[in-house]
């Protein structure tokens, strides 16, 4: 693999002169993707797919400890369905992909390729729910969905794209709302534990909820150029959808009531944050959790001292029964080249072995995340310690990239200091009144949009408006997205 990327070794954009170049350097020279023959589509290439399997795996598990099971729906959509909650069909008919024949037959109904699922969801719940012993209903499925997007970056916006998307239904507005709020404090942990990335939580602005939602929950993740990422939503839907749907249960009362859903998903866009949250000069570099090759082993001299090659791979093995996912590079190319090719893939550690390495019975380690280099003794449980290590750079990274996002929040109280601050490449720190044409002129004027609200809102009352100088309402954060 190596040999059929030479031409693409230190050959990405400066990451401070053209960010949004280094980006797309990264994605495809790295070779997490590529590009499909539709445009807007992408293809994902082995590595960036095994990365996208780990976030998989991790999040999985964390579902079902939260009591969710996996299902799957057909991707395939009456159109009609999409009719029946006008919010909704208004919030995504602009991406709606429709097909209208199968071969040269007109179908007597359009069908849509599903942009998300709570319509084909409400439809079998309405089936599935009689009883409220049939509650709570909690199903999962992970699929792809298709939103034909106008301008397109690989993973962070692209027509066709993969995530998960959970859909629960309860007895109360209550249990269906804390779903909502639980959810979102499981993708905070995966984010903070699995991908090192810190995020602010909270409720969405009535602009930017969820379409046919009654409450819309984000994650918002702060980039290396200071643009916020949505990193996943959850959903209180109330009962728009049961009742569009015609979602009832029979209560204990003996009488029939519509049920109370939420729904919440993440996507690959995830993989994006990872590149632009920790990547570098040098190309990716990816928390340990999340990284398909967690240590690469690189011989040096091996052709010339047979024992090098054999100590490498016995490293390797006793690296493998501790559960690190590791490889050995016995390729032709000289070790400056391996040095880049595996740090441009930003593999978090590197273990070099040499003669002089072996005469004094260690090994050279370097961290990708900060570039440190230290001497491990071979025989001294390398294992336990490279474990260890990879803990450590996992708590290293999410530091890091915590200090970075506070350090570029910034309090402002006008539409000048808001304009310095976006500038500055900071997310704002504001209180607002809560009126849309307040918000729909920071948007028109700064290119930015309000994320979610802030955790503290005790002395709201107390600050005026942002933009228009009236009574507060909420404390907000106004960022540039993607």
């Amino acid at each position: 693999m190596a040999g059929n990327n030479d031409r693409f070794v230190n050959q990405i954009a400066d990451i401070k002169a053209d960010y949004t170049k280094w980006y797309t350097d990264v994605c495809l020279k790295s070779e997490l993707c590529d590009y499909g023959p539709v445009k807007g589509t992408m293809i994902f290439r082995p590595y960036g797919y095994a990365i996208w399997e780990l976030i998989q795996a991790e999040a999985d598990k964390r579902f079902k400890a939260h009591g969710v099971n996996n299902a799957y729906f057909p991707m395939l959509i009456p159109q009609s369905f999409l009719m029946r909650e006008a919010e909704h069909v208004e919030g995504f008919a602009p991406e709606v992909a429709t097909v209208t024949h199968v071969g040269n037959a007109e179908l007597a109904e359009k069908l849509v390729l599903r942009p998300t699922s709570e319509t084909i969801i409400g439809n079998m719940y309405s089936k599935w729910i009689e009883s409220y012993r049939d509650l709570p209903l909690k199903l999962n499925q992970w699929a792809n969905v298709v939103r034909w997007e106008k301008t397109t970056r690989p993973f962070l916006r692209t027509s066709e794209f993969l995530w998960q998307e959970g859909h629960t239904a309860f007895a109360t507005a209550e249990e269906a709302n804390a779903d909502a709020l639980e959810m979102l404090e499981v993708y905070k942990e995966l984010a903070n534990d699995v991908l090192a990335l810190p995020v602010l939580i909270g409720q969405k602005s009535e602009k930017e909820k969820f379409a046919g939602a009654v409450a819309t929950y984000g994650m918002e993740a702060m980039m290396k150029d200071g643009k916020s990422l949505q990193s996943g939503t959850t959903h209180y839907l109330g009962d728009n959808f049961a009742k569009a749907f015609d979602v009832k249960f029979l209560d204990k009362d003996g009488t029939h009531k519509y049920a109370y859903q939420a729904s919440w998903g993440i996507s690959t866009r995830l993989i994006g944050a990872i590149i632009m949250a920790h990547g570098d000069e040098r190309g990716l570099c990816l928390p340990p959790k999340v990284a398909p090759v967690q240590v690469v082993i690189i011989p040096i001299g091996a052709a010339k001292n047979p024992d090098v090659a054999v100590k490498a791979e016995e490293i390797k093995s006793s690296l493998v029964a501790a559960g690190v996912r590791v490889t050995v590079d016995n390729g032709e190319q000289s070790p400056g080249f391996k040095f880049n090719h595996w740090e441009l893939r930003g593999v978090p550690v590197r273990i070099e072995l040499g003669a002089r390495d072996l005469a004094s019975g260690v090994v050279t380690v370097c961290r990708r995340d900060n570039s440190e280099k230290f001497t491990m003794p071979i025989d001294g449980g390398i294992a336990a310690s490279t474990v260890k290590l990879l803990d450590g750079i996992s708590a290293d990274m999410l530091e890091k990239a915590q200090a970075f996002t506070t350090e570029h929040i910034v309090p402002v109280s006008s539409m000048e200091e808001m304009e310095k601050a976006l500038d500055g490449g900071n997310f704002c720190d504001a209180y607002w009144c809560e009126d849309r044409a307040c918000e729909d002129k920071i948007k028109q004027q700064y290119a930015a949009t309000s994320r979610v609200f802030h955790a503290d809102q005790s002395h709201v009352g107390e600050h005026t408006c942002v933009c228009c100088g009236k009574k507060a309402k909420r404390r907000i954060y106004f960022a540039r997205a993607y």
